[in-house]
């Protein structure tokens, strides 16, 4: 049923595109219509296609959305602080924010090959913050730090698209707080090991 409330442009946009990101994530992009759209919007299906020309122009809306969004996050934060603070505590706003659009981001998007760019881009931001944390940690070795950046980073978003699943949001900051604290303590003995640290 279309809703009889009008919204500002910008703010039906918005709408839109978290009932996209719904509607995709529970029936993945081929199984999702405008009409699903529409209707997890409460909207009519014209109000969609005024909006967005194609289900593509869509999906790949609420892809870039919440990694506009990931992007503006860190770049307002010098990595000392991502440092200190932890990544997951800087992460997990946004991800709450955008529970649906950024599991489809982490978890589906690669794959499907019309927006696999996005997804790519979205690990390699993830993998390149995490190398960049991680150079503290292990030195002389740059096969084992990219090694460690790409696990390090999945470790991160997958913990945090568990927890979107499974957790509850007035614990988000404890479990922020678990993730860093034990993406620590793994750098922390990978720094340890006489396979990266001869002298350990």
């Amino acid at each position: 049923m279309a809703s009889s409330t009008r919204l500002p442009k910008a703010a039906r946009r918005a709408q839109l595109i978290e009932s996209a990101a719904a509607a995709f994530l529970a029936r993945g992009f081929d199984g999702t219509s405008m009409d699903d759209v529409a209707q997890e919007a409460g909207v009519s299906r014209l109000i969609v296609y005024r909006n967005f020309e194609s289900k593509e122009e869509l999906y790949r809306t609420v892809l870039v959305s919440v990694l506009i969004e990931v992007g503006v996050q860190f770049a307002g934060i010098d990595i000392e602080d991502v440092r200190e603070q932890g990544a997951p505590k800087v992460m997990l706003p946004v991800a709450r924010a955008h529970p649906d659009a950024f599991r489809l981001l982490w978890r589906h998007a690669w794959h499907e090959p019309p927006f696999e760019d996005l997804a790519l881009e979205f690990r390699g931001y993830v993998t390149g913050y995490a190398r960049a944390i991680l150079e503290t940690y292990i030195r002389d070795d740059a096969e084992v730090l990219q090694w460690a950046a790409h696990t390090a980073g999945a470790h991160l978003v997958d913990g945090l698209c568990n927890w979107l699943d499974d957790g509850d949001p007035a614990r988000d900051d404890d479990v922020a707080e678990l993730m860093t604290r034990g993406l620590r303590a793994m750098a922390e003995a990978w720094m340890r090991s006489p396979l990266i640290d001869p002298s350990a």
